[in-house]
């Protein structure tokens, strides 16, 4: 059916049976949080009647409202913010930072500089008008331990020194465009404990982006006082076409309110333009969407291993995001790799994906991404800055049977070069 190299899929049905054990914990995660959100829709009463779109204002929106009730039961949060119109992770992170945030404050990253896209929001290093520091809000981190965690041991000294209040301490859960671990929920649990001990008055927050299910908790089971992230990544299901979420603490959800809308009106204006249908739909799904991604990345995982390419994590490790590393080495190789996914996708198939200077970026990146919503971080897609040593960064898959059709395309274009 597919013209792919023999070794190729004999190298896969080899993979497979690698991935068995790993894929059975994967479904005991999946059931469990499907379970958490079906529960969320029968105790949120939802019905046919929330779907109904709103115009203008969007005043008595019920359907924005329960929408919200849904995430909130889901991520175990007193309150949500969830609307089509938060035009991405970056976009939400920030709205909940400026929310948060007031002139004179600090933040403090312990899991290291974070993604790419924050870079400006923050204002590191670079003047970048209507940043952060710009509005006198400084920026600190700590790089992670040589153990490949926070570092416990500087956070412990940085917050103990009481001559230094961090408003906001910022976890990143995901890897981004480095190797180092994802934050689990072990890792999760212990740095916010050690965050309330020494600094209670923080507020934590979390980029959750890329993590939303892949364990059976999230943060803010641990005392995270916000999450935030993106609807065309894990909880949009592939099926909600944009959007972003803010959860946590009710009077912090409000005041990101205030900073998306206007000081006094926060959550009581937003049409939803017909969208609803699609956003309960997708958050309904994530559950199942985000076991078939990590099934994606998984075998991904096993057959890159063995055709003898260093990855990360390895097939049989613990996840905390749908990220999957592939170190290739050249940029020959991840050029071949990423044409190899596009190929292997539903949509543009045809297309053969060249580098380009993305906005938020320091070198040209590379994306390939045959998907249904263009951007869709839960479809299956590939990306990375073309830059030594030449990582690859995959995520995604709808349904593992066909994002396995992407892998292995990949590879095939990967033994022809």
């Amino acid at each position: 059916m597919f013209d792919i190299d023999n070794k190729i899929w004999l190298t896969s049905q080899e993979a497979i049976k690698l991935c068995k054990e790993s894929f059975d914990k994967i479904s005991d995660i999946t059931e469990y949080n499907q379970q958490k959100m079906l529960k969320a829709f029968i105790d949120s009463k939802v019905s046919e009647s929330h779907f109904a779109g709103s115009t203008g204002y969007g005043y008595g929106d019920r359907g924005r409202e329960v929408l919200d009730c849904i995430y909130a039961k889901a991520f175990e949060t007193e309150d949500a913010l969830v609307r089509h119109n938060l035009l991405s992770g970056t976009h939400a992170i920030s709205t909940a930072l400026f929310g948060v945030l007031r002139p004179g404050d600090k933040i403090l990253s312990i899991t290291g500089l974070p993604y790419d896209t924050m870079i400006d929001v923050i204002g590191i290093n670079k003047a970048s008008s209507g940043s952060l520091k710009e509005f006198g809000i400084e920026f600190e981190y700590i790089n992670f331990s040589e153990n490949n965690e926070p570092d416990y041991i500087a956070i412990n000294s940085r917050l103990s020194n009481k001559a230094n209040f961090y408003k906001v301490i910022y976890i990143q859960r995901s890897r981004g465009y480095t190797v180092r671990k994802s934050i689990s929920s072990s890792v999760m649990k212990k740095s916010i404990d050690m965050v309330k001990k020494l600094s209670p008055k923080s507020i934590i927050l979390v980029d959750n982006c890329y993590g939303e299910f892949v364990e059976k908790n999230e943060p803010t089971k641990f005392g995270a006082d916000l999450i935030v992230g993106s609807l065309i990544k894990n909880p949009g299901g592939g099926i909600a076409p944009c959007g972003g979420y803010i959860a946590g603490r009710k009077d912090l959800v409000e005041q990101c309110a205030y900073r998306l809308t206007a000081p006094g009106i926060g959550k009581e204006i937003g049409a939803t333009l017909g969208l609803g249908r699609e956003l309960f739909m997708g958050a309904f799904n994530a559950p199942h969407v985000v076991g078939e991604a990590l099934k994606t990345a998984i075998f991904a995982s096993a057959l890159f291993e063995l055709l003898g390419y260093e990855v990360s994590p390895r097939y049989c490790e613990s996840r905390a995001d749908i990220v999957q590393s592939i170190r290739l080495g050249s940029s020959k190789a991840l050029l071949a790799f990423c044409r190899g996914i596009q190929m292997g996708s539903p949509i543009d198939s045809m297309v053969s994906p060249e580098p380009w200077d993305m906005p938020g970026y320091d070198s040209q990146v590379i994306m390939a991404a045959g998907t249904f919503t263009l951007g869709s971080s839960i479809e299956l897609s590939a990306d990375a800055p073309l830059k030594e040593p030449y990582n690859v960064w995959l995520q995604g898959g709808i349904n593992f049977h066909s994002a396995k059709i992407g892998l292995l395309k990949a590879a095939d274009n990967l033994i022809k070069i």
